[in-house]
């Protein structure tokens, strides 16, 4: 999906819980009538729960489906696992055997930086951070590790055939010691060979980027009209000297798990709202046992289309940003049902969008003669997995095709259950009050600040991410490398740029014609600053959502200098100090709008052209380098606040209630499941993949 992460940076405030046993906030939860959001809190992390509200109001029908999507949903965990590093799961099935076995001193130094690797590990489906790519290092010793794994049960230690224990942890430590062995799981620096210096697993050992492209560039049909997405479900290896494709399939590779998320397709099947859900899932099923990418575009067609049913998933290979290539995607489910209140909003933005994509400020040449199918709804998630699990996007907008977008429309989604969980963790943090310039901003992010950022995930994701079209003859993969994000910003500016029409107030979305400064503001200041949090000193930025951020806030605060006449401002946007601290200060919010609409119109024009050079100049000229003072600054008022500056959830838990004849009568839904115990269990119950997949 072209996902959306969370887009305002808020700070959340934290509860901490031992690794082992039910957590203070657990137990609260359990004691309280009230819903308590926050679970756990570690490293820079936050683990969080979300209600599924009005799950009560679907029929036993659509629960069952739930159910069944949400079992699918958990089964391709280890494919994720694999797919972000080879040793991964090796890493993982070992951890968890120490920790279930240790019998050492619980409360020494070492095996409480175990607990927080373990959880970490858990977290990022792998070594490498989840969101900087960067592999984390444990914090305990090599001596403690070597110790414990020596200690399991032979059967306990996942050794490779004719390996013994000792050759076992000499593979590994390097791996997780070695802070320049499989240094990131996505290298996209400049100058460097990006698949080689990567740590993912999408490509064999020895292959490289410029035999990569040449590989699939001798795939592709000049021209096109329906272009297959190749290499979107393989592993690239190498044998005896050639390039070969391992395909993602039933007895091809991650088979076992592939055949465990089928069958649990089956049975949704049997329970599906309607004919095109049912059709949906038959081509899914087809493309997992095929690995056929044609069979793909058909399933993502079926899928875009089917706008009747209220229950709906996303499961398969569908987000390239774990390749540096931006190819091969990663495994992903959500299961979600629709909240018909709030889809009345989106569905009237879908409904005037030709009207947006006619007065966007873009050329003409790269808007829709006709946008087909915008469909947009705001849903309420009921299961995470794979890599929207911990951690998960707000928004979604699907297929990622341009050619299916364009011919047959696409489907947009807010998720506003796990914005709500967000929004409501979020409250008293004391970060606005330590970031904010003035009571002028912070009054308008109190009343407007959650509506507006709503607002804005709706129009990145329906509008945004389905305006525009590509010149004839220009590939979808033109941009390479920074397609992610010359993507990401394309959609943020267009949301930016119509949050303020008066069109919305028009339509009654928005309360007033000055609501849409909240969301600037916001975005302003994550983009220059306090995104930043997430930044180690001495670090660049590496994802695409924060590259996108950033791009868009430092391009305008450049182009806006001095574009103001009189008085003491003479900036769109600056940068200001007051009492030794650093402050976002916007003097023109309509200047501001007609910049943010400037460079939409060079983002679309560099994406609709093809032209990856000037998208290599403004991605490496904005997006990328980090001013090391101000991030020292901002991490140094940050720490003080004692927030984390990422956040995750963990899922409900759904019981099969039955009767004395086993028959199914209801689904409940419970909340009591802690972190520790969610990731075990998983790891326990839905773990079918061999520890080594060559």
């Amino acid at each position: 999906m072209k996902k959306t992460a969370l887009i305002a940076m808020t700070g959340l405030s934290m509860m901490f819980a031992a690794c082992s046993g039910g957590s203070k906030t657990e137990q609260a939860a359990n004691e309280d009538s009230d819903f308590v959001y926050e679970v756990d809190a570690f490293a820079d992390l936050e683990i969080l729960r979300y209600q599924v509200s009005d799950f009560d109001s679907l029929t036993l029908q659509q629960k069952e489906m739930i159910y069944y999507l949400s079992q699918a949903a958990i089964e391709g965990r280890d494919i994720l696992f694999d797919q972000n590093g080879r040793y991964n799961l090796a890493i993982r099935r070992t951890l968890e055997a120490i920790y279930e076995n240790y019998k050492g001193d619980k409360e020494s130094n070492d095996y409480k930086e175990f607990e927080v690797y373990l959880k970490r590990v858990w977290f990022s489906n792998g070594i490498h951070h989840h969101y900087g790519e960067e592999k984390f290092l444990p914090k305990f010793s090599e001596e403690f590790f070597a110790e414990q794994v020596k200690a399991l049960p032979a059967e306990k230690v996942p050794v490779k055939d004719g390996q013994t224990v000792d050759e076992f942890i000499a593979m590994l430590t390097p791996v997780m010691f070695d802070p320049n062995v499989m240094a990131k799981k996505v290298n996209q620096a400049a100058g460097v060979d990006i698949i080689l210096t990567s740590a993912n697993n999408y490509y064999g050992e020895g292959v490289t980027q410029k035999e990569a492209e040449a590989f699939y560039t001798k795939m592709r049909v000049p021209n096109d009209q329906t272009p297959v997405s190749y290499g979107l479900n393989s592993r690239l290896v190498k044998e005896d000297g050639q390039l070969v494709e391992k395909v993602w399939k039933v007895g091809g590779l991650y088979s076992s798990a592939i055949e465990r998320i089928i069958g649990w397709l089956e049975k949704a099947k049997a329970v599906a709202e309607n004919d095109k859900q049912k059709d949906v899932i038959n081509k899914l099923i087809s493309f997992y046992q095929s690995g056929d990418l044609k069979m793909f575009d058909n399933y993502a067609i079926a899928w875009a289309t089917d706008t009747d049913s209220r229950v709906d998933f996303v499961n398969g290979f569908t987000e390239t940003y774990g390749d540096p290539l931006g190819m091969k995607a990663s495994w992903e489910s959500i299961v979600n049902f629709k909240n018909m209140k709030a889809t009345k909003r989106t569905e009237l933005i879908s409904s005037n969008a030709q009207w947006f994509e006619d007065h966007s400020p873009v050329d003409t040449r790269f808007k829709k003669k006709e946008v087909k199918g915008v469909s947009a709804k705001v849903i309420t998630a009921a299961q995470l997995g794979g890599d929207c699990y911990p951690a998960t996007p707000i928004g979604i907008n699907l297929p990622n095709a341009d050619w299916i977008r364009k011919e047959h429309g696409s489907k947009s989604v807010t998720i506003e259950n796990l914005m709500e969980a967000y929004d409501k963790a979020a409250q008293h943090s004391g970060f606005n009050e330590e970031f904010v310039w003035s009571d002028v901003e912070l009054n308008s992010l109190r009343e407007y600040g959650f509506i507006t950022n709503n607002l804005h995930t709706d129009l990145h994701e329906i509008l945004g991410h389905g305006s525009g079209q590509l010149l004839p003859g220009i590939s979808s993969d033109a941009m390479k490398e920074h397609g992610s994000t010359i993507e990401e910003t394309r959609a943020d500016l267009f949301g930016l740029y119509y949050i303020a029409d008066a069109k919305l107030v028009e339509l009654g979305i928005i309360p007033n014609k000055d609501a849409y400064k909240a969301e600037y503001y916001k975005f302003m200041m994550n983009g220059l600053m306090t995104q930043l949090t997430r930044i180690e000193p001495g670090k660049n930025i590496e994802e695409a959502h924060m590259r996108n951020r950033q791009l868009i806030a430092r391009w305008v605060l450049e182009k806006g200098k001095g574009q103001l006449a009189g008085g003491t401002a003479t900036d769109v946007v600056e940068l200001k100090v007051r009492d030794g601290k650093t402050y976002v200060v916007i003097n023109d919010y309509e200047k501001l709008r007609g910049l943010f609409g400037e460079l939409l119109a060079e983002i679309q024009r560099i994406k609709s052209e093809g032209d990856y050079k000037a998208a290599n100049n403004i991605v490496n000229a904005y997006a990328v380098k980090v001013d090391q003072k101000l991030l020292k600054e901002v991490l140094d008022r940050y720490k003080k606040l004692n927030l984390k500056p990422y956040k995750g959830f963990v899922n409900p838990v759904y019981e099969l209630v039955k009767d004395k004849d086993g028959k199914i009568t209801d689904i409940k839904v419970t909340y009591k499941e802690g972190y520790v115990e969610q990731m075990m269990r998983y790891s326990k119950e839905f773990s079918s993949l061999p520890t080594y997949n060559d």
